[in-house]
C-alpha cells in the first residue's frame, strides 16, 4: 500500500461521526509497532512526526523514507498517511518538498491575520501536489518542541476563517493540552465543540489525545472531531514496558542486552496501546 494524503479518509470520517487515529512515531521501534496496530484491526492510520521527533531521527526526507520503507517491508495493506505534527511555516513548507501526504501549520502563536495568510500560502502549495493541510485556532494547553499553548478555547469566528482557507482539517482548543493531564483538569468544553461543530464541517482534530477519559473522546467524536492524536500515552506505555524488562533482570539473562530484546517489550506496549484507541475512536475497517 502507498501512502496516501487524509482528504478522503477524514472527509468520512466526520459524515460517519468515527475518528482515525494519528500516532507520533520517535524511531524504527515506533514506527513499527503503529503500523503493525493499523495492519492487524485493518483500519487507516495516520504516523506523525513533530519537529522535534524529526531532528532527533535525522530529518524530514528520512523520516519520510523510513515509514514509506517500512510500509512496504512489513507488506502493509491498510492507507497510511504521513503527516507533519506542529509544524512551524518553514517546516510546513519543507515537508511539503519532501513529499509529506499531509502537514499541519500551526501558526496559533501568532497573530490571527498572520495565521490566516500563512495558512492560505501552506494551502496553495501544499494542495498543489495532492498534500492534505490541517490549521489549528485556539491554542492547545502544554508544550510541543517548545510551542507553548495556555489551553485557550477556539474562537468560532476565526475557525470559519481557518476553514475557509481551504485547509482539510482544523485542530481545535477546547480545553484539550499536550502531555500528562493534571488532576484539576476541567474537561474538555463540549459546548464550544458543539458550535464549532455546527458552523464548521471541515473535519475537527483532538490535539493531546492522551489521558482524555474514553467517554470524553468518544462524546467528542459524536460532535465532529475526526482526528485524534496520541503520542504521550505511546510514551508512558514503552516506558512502563522497558522498565518492567529491566528491573526483572531480564537484560542480565543470557543475551537479553540485545536491543532487539530490551526494546520489544517497549514496543508490543506501543503496538497494543495503538490497538486500544482504534478501538476507541470506532475507526472501521479500511
Amino acid at each position: 500500500m502507498v501512502l496516501t494524503n487524509g482528504n478522503e479518509i477524514f472527509k468520512k470520517a466526520r459524515e460517519g461521526k468515527y475518528a482515525v487515529g494519528a500516532f507520533n512515531t520517535n524511531n524504527l521501534e515506533w514506527t513499527r509497532a503503529i503500523l503493525a496496530a493499523a495492519e492487524k484491526t485493518q483500519t487507516p492510520i495516520l504516523i506523525q512526526t513533530s519537529m522535534g521527533a524529526a531532528k532527533y531521527m535525522g530529518g524530514y526526507e528520512l523520516c519520510k523514507n523510513l515509514v514509506e520503507s517500512t510500509v512496504k517491508a512489513m507488506n502493509i495493506t491498510v492507507p497510511v498517511i504521513m503527516h507533519l505534527d506542529h509544524g512551524n511555516y518553514e517546516a510546513a513548507k519543507e515537508c511539503i518538498e519532501v513529499g509529506y501526504n499531509s502537514v499541519m501549520f500551526d501558526g496559533h502563536d501568532l497573530p490571527f491575520a498572520e495565521n490566516l495568510e500563512k495558512t492560505k500560502e501552506i494551502v496553495a502549495l501544499a494542495h498543489a501536489k495532492g498534500i492534505s493541510v490541517e490549521a489549528e485556532v485556539g491554542s492547545i494547553g502544554g508544550e510541543e518542541d517548545g510551542i507553548v499553548g495556555a489551553g485557550e478555547i477556539a474562537d468560532v469566528d476565526e475557525a470559519k476563517q481557518l476553514a475557509d482557507t481551504g485547509v482539510d482539517y482544523l485542530a481545535v482548543g477546547i480545553g484539550n493540552i499536550h502531555g500528562v493531564y493534571p488532576a484539576n483538569w476541567q474537561g474538555l468544553n463540549f459546548d464550544r465543540l458543539q458550535e464549532l461543530g455546527d458552523a464548521i464541517k471541515t473535519p475537527l482534530v483532538l490535539h493531546g489525545g492522551s489521558g482524555i477519559p474514553k467517554e470524553q473522546i468518544v462524546k467528542a467524536i459524536s460532535m465532529g472531531i475526526s482526528k485524534v492524536n496520541v503520542n504521550t500515552e505511546c510514551q508512558l506505555a514503552f516506558a512502563k514496558a522497558t522498565r518492567e524488562y529491566i528491573e526483572a533482570g531480564k537484560d542480565l539473562e543470557g543475551k537479553g542486552f540485545d536491543p532487539r530484546k530490551l526494546l520489544a517489550p517497549g514496543t508490543q506496549a506501543i503496538q497494543d496501546t495503538v490497538e486500544e484507541r482504534i478501538e476507541w475512536f470506532g475507526t472501521p475497517k479500511a
